[in-house]
């Protein structure tokens, strides 16, 4: 992958130095670099028998008719675009987000579009703001790249405090909200977002991530998709790696005025934008319209979700919340997160921990099916009887 010299003119004209031109073209370039950008395959793990509870996988894998689809395309990946599957899985998006196809750019999963997102927005005289804790891949490709960073705690209720965040840097380029929240799986109401939106300096972006937005109840009449198409400084982050179970076919796209689309796209000449699998792409077309099993996951997941919590409660742990997503921040009080992780590894059960230095005794825990939350209170019994 190279930088185009558009690119190359656009970072020159907002203060990157060559060095950091440099770090530029590895994150347009994605491959190993790539990997840096993505805290949660980094930190995958291999299978077996352990209880994989850390990285917010769902814990069933791609829908049946996302699967017919893939297997039935692949047969006819002799072409390079077979059934011209790219632009129908554009116009399925376009028609089930109400959102016109020149607002919608897929991606790779989310993270290579969050990354870029901060590459074209931020630069050393514009920086990052966030909230902390969230997602990581924000602030990992701004320390990359050279761009400040502000990092504003949750308020007291686990929202993101927007107010606070434009106060930290009210000349930022980028202020990034993630809704529901990772780590927290907490929501930030629509009415801070669209203050965010409308008191940001003028030129600066609100990138709003809704990686876990299909788990949450009032999905789809609780996204930012209004914004977007209200032509607001506004981009928009999905993934298919949560409710659809497609983690490991990393599909995902990004939303926004036809303008910023074409910025985010701008340096490498849209080819990672372009460059989805086939079968991922018959997959997510698929999926995207099978409302009645998001539901059904979604009916599984706050079932089992409520029993974990209750089950954490009865043991006098505090959780983090209220949690809308596949996720549970649990608080050990006296033990770090870092010494939970291994001592529920050595229980052939793999957690999160030691992420967000912001909260050094707090593990994520992602709430998987009932028999891997089953395995998961066996085996928290056994860590603080031990």
């Amino acid at each position: 992958m190279f930088i185009t010299d558009e690119g190359r003119d656009d970072l020159l004209s907002r203060g990157y130095s060559r060095r950091q031109m440099m770090r530029a073209a590895m994150l347009v370039g994605g491959g190993a670099a790539a990997l840096a950008f993505n805290p949660e395959i980094a930190r995958a793990a291999a299978g077996g028998d352990t209880i994989r509870i850390s990285l917010n996988e769902c814990w069933a894998g791609p829908m049946a008719p996302g699967l017919k689809a893939s297997a039935e395309i692949s047969a006819k990946c002799n072409r390079y675009t077979p059934d011209d599957i790219h632009a129908r899985l554009v116009k399925t998006i376009s028609t089930v987000e109400n959102m016109p196809e020149d607002h919608i750019s897929t991606w790779p999963g989310s993270n290579e579009a969050l990354a870029r997102s901060v590459l074209v927005f931020c630069s050393p005289a514009k920086g990052l703001v966030t909230a902390d804790p969230s997602y990581e891949t924000p602030v990992t490709a701004a320390k990359f790249l050279g761009a400040p960073i502000k990092g504003v705690p949750l308020t007291e209720d686990y929202r993101h405090d927007v107010k606070a965040m434009l106060a930290a840097n009210p000349d930022a380029g980028l202020y990034y909200v993630c809704s529901p929240n990772n780590p927290t799986g907490t929501l930030t109401p629509m009415a801070d977002i669209e203050w965010l939106v409308a008191n940001k300096p003028a030129g600066a972006i609100v990138v709003v991530d809704e990686a876990y937005i299909h788990w949450t109840p009032d999905f789809p009449n609780n996204t930012a998709n209004h914004l977007v198409r209200a032509g607001k400084d506004v981009l928009i982050m999905r993934t298919f790696s949560k409710v659809f179970g497609m983690a490991g076919m990393r599909m995902g796209f990004a939303m926004g005025r036809p303008d910023l689309i074409n910025k985010l796209r701008a340096h490498d000449g849209g080819q990672m934008s372009y460059q989805i699998p086939v079968p991922a792409a018959a997959c997510a077309a698929a999926s995207l319209t099978e409302t009645g099993l998001i539901g059904q996951r979604r009916k599984e997941l706050v079932q089992v979700r409520a029993m974990t919590e209750d089950f954490l409660a009865k043991r006098g742990l505090r959780v983090i919340g209220p949690s809308h997503a596949n996720m549970l921040m649990v608080d050990w009080k006296t033990k770090t997160a870092k010494e939970m992780q291994a001592a529920f590894k050595a229980q052939n059960v793999e957690i999160a921990g030691g992420r967000w230095a912001i909260w050094p005794t707090v593990s994520r825990i992602t709430v998987g099916s009932r028999k891997e939350m089953e395995g998961f209170m066996a085996a928290c019994n056994k860590v603080l009887t031990a």
